[in-house]
């Protein structure tokens, strides 16, 4: 059986995930929240972030019998004690969490439209990010399912760096997948399979399954999102619309000077999303990411002043944000296979 250790540390660059406040049986989104009390006495309000470092802490404070295994925890709501509730304040996760929840209640909260599927959705979050708010406290409903996995629980395995590479990890609560029904089966069916395999006798075997039925479940998170992307495509036309005068502004008020090339965070906040939910919207809508909505504005305005001014390729460079003119350059010719001078002498 593995030890469990903790995960290696690193700040998540996105907002706080929206978290829940629990009654009854429905606890297991507040999974984490329960310590703030003793261990933030005398702290300011905006410090107040718990931080648990493993399965076996969580279950701890939350009055749970120990996980069965100290790397991965499955909690179904139904075995929850019934009347327990808990404080709300926010945490921080060293360890991966995937909940299903039956009913995303406040379609506002959850990013629901009426182009959404309404059979609950999936809500993900990677190792270090905070969770919940201090200053919320709404009621909210919670979920059916909460799998907590350790990062160590992945090692050895390739899950352990693909898991990095889903991009819905760092959403944020209000870019949720919401399911149709034959989708909340197919997800319910695969938490079910790691509860039956959880509550067997630990084997040799039993890493190696679990693991694979995590990694069917992700993949099935980055199917399902991928069809969200598409149900929502004509409200994404719209964005990425607004995205373009944004940039266009952006330029014309010649923020360049001030504040450099737009970034992604720029985009993200203007737009009111996280940057991997927009890079991962436009490249299932368009086949590219922020970052290269933005290189290619770079460009088109790059063209038009090589073309049309007899401004020198360091002063085209510092109008478009460049601090230096050779990253100008190199990310032309990589984008045109024409230096800017020779792009401009082709003019001439």
């Amino acid at each position: 059986m593995l030890n469990g250790k903790p995960g290696s540390q690193y700040q998540h660059p996105r907002k706080a995930i929206n978290q829940y406040i629990c009654n009854k049986t429905t606890i297991t989104d507040n999974i984490l929240l329960s310590v703030i009390v003793t261990l933030n006495l005398g702290m300011k309000k905006e410090d107040m972030h718990q931080q648990l470092s493993s399965l076996s802490e969580a279950h701890r404070f939350m009055g749970l019998p120990q996980p069965q295994h100290p790397l991965i925890s499955l909690i179904n709501s139904a075995a929850v004690p019934e009347g327990f509730t808990l404080p709300a304040h926010s945490h921080v996760l060293k360890f991966y969490k995937i909940s299903y929840r039956p009913v995303m209640s406040g379609r506002l909260r959850y990013g629901q439209g009426h182009y959404d599927f309404d059979e609950g959705g999936l809500l993900l979050a990677a190792p270090n990010q905070v969770i919940g708010s201090n200053a919320d406290k709404e009621v909210r409903s919670c979920s059916r399912y909460t799998l907590l996995i350790h990062p160590d629980f992945l090692l050895n395995f390739p899950l352990a760096k693909k898991i990095k590479q889903y991009g819905f990890f760092s959403y944020s609560a209000d870019e949720g997948l919401h399911l149709s029904e034959h989708e909340k089966e197919t997800v319910l069916s695969i938490f079910k399979m790691i509860e039956d395999e959880l509550n067997s006798r630990i084997d040799a075997h039993s890493q190696e399954v679990i693991i694979s039925q995590i990694e069917l479940l992700l993949t099935f998170a980055d199917r399902f999102y991928k069809r969200q992307f598409i149900t929502r495509k004509a409200v994404s036309n719209k964005l990425l619309q607004q995205l373009d005068a944004i940039l266009d502004a952006y330029f014309a008020n010649q923020q360049t000077v001030s504040e450099g090339i737009p970034t992604v965070q720029y985009l993200a906040d203007k737009v009111n999303l996280s940057p991997n939910y927009l890079s991962d919207m436009l490249r299932s809508l368009t086949g590219q990411n922020a970052q290269q909505l933005i290189h290619n504005k770079l460009i088109e305005l790059a063209k038009e002043k090589l073309s049309a001014t007899s401004l020198s390729v360091s002063q085209v460079a510092y109008a478009l944000g460049f601090e230096h003119s050779q990253s100008f350059s190199k990310l032309f010719k990589a984008k045109t296979n024409f230096s800017p001078l020779d792009f401009r002498r082709s003019f001439n």
